[in-house]
């Protein structure tokens, strides 16, 4: 699977905002983007920058694909999906974004980043419905429980994710039971219950372009 490789920290600095991308990092003295909050690059603390209406954006679209860690292939097939479903294209668009499994991985506490959540996927660490799924973008559905399989359940960096998931919290689309490493989706995510700032709209009018 095709994966941004580039350095997370410059994705927040380029938009101006905390991605949360580098886990513990993040909420670190050690964090770049509160060391240096303004754009990477030559001009990045220029104060006389006006945004067109295409790069205000574009700039919001990369900051979803940043934030979700994809590339431009597999998000505008996330957008088609969207689109050709009922409802608001760019809430749609979103809920199937939350719904990947390395995403509800990361909401869960398991992970500390989606980074880290892919990489607990793709080594086989996590069991749907008592099944091995190695594949980042299944889409979880309502009823699904998700869990470590028994050998992964010493792993330090995974018990301590869970020690620390209160600081993050645990979205009301899934009940956790820590103490036997699993999460239930009570429910498929709703458009409230996620608190980045987004403006989705931005997103379906580049695409519509």
């Amino acid at each position: 699977m095709a994966r941004n490789i580039g350095a997370a920290c410059r994705s927040c600095r380029r938009e101006n905002i905390k991605l949360f991308l580098k886990g513990d990092r993040c909420y670190s003295d050690k964090c770049s983007f509160e060391r240096r909050a303004f754009a990477p690059g030559q001009h990045g603390q220029s104060k006389f920058k006006k945004n067109s209406d295409y790069a205000t954006q574009l700039r919001e679209k990369q900051k979803v694909k940043s934030m979700y860690g994809m590339l431009e292939a597999q998000f505008r097939l996330y957008f088609k999906r969207a689109d050709s479903q009922k409802g608001v294209t760019g809430e749609n668009l979103l809920i199937l974004l939350e719904r990947r499994l390395d995403n509800a991985i990361f909401r869960m506490g398991f992970a500390s980043s989606r980074d880290q959540a892919r990489q607990l996927v793709r080594h086989k660490h996590i069991l749907v419905n008592g099944k091995k799924v190695n594949i980042p973008s299944f889409q979880v559905s309502e009823g699904d429980v998700v869990s470590l399989k028994e050998k992964s359940r010493a792993n330090a960096l995974i018990n301590d994710n869970l020690e620390a998931v209160a600081r993050r919290g645990i979205p009301s689309w899934i009940e956790l039971d820590k103490d036997n490493y699993k999460a239930t989706v009570k429910a498929l995510p709703n458009r409230d219950e996620i608190t980045m700032p987004i403006a989705e709209h931005l997103i379906v009018e580049l695409y519509s372009k």
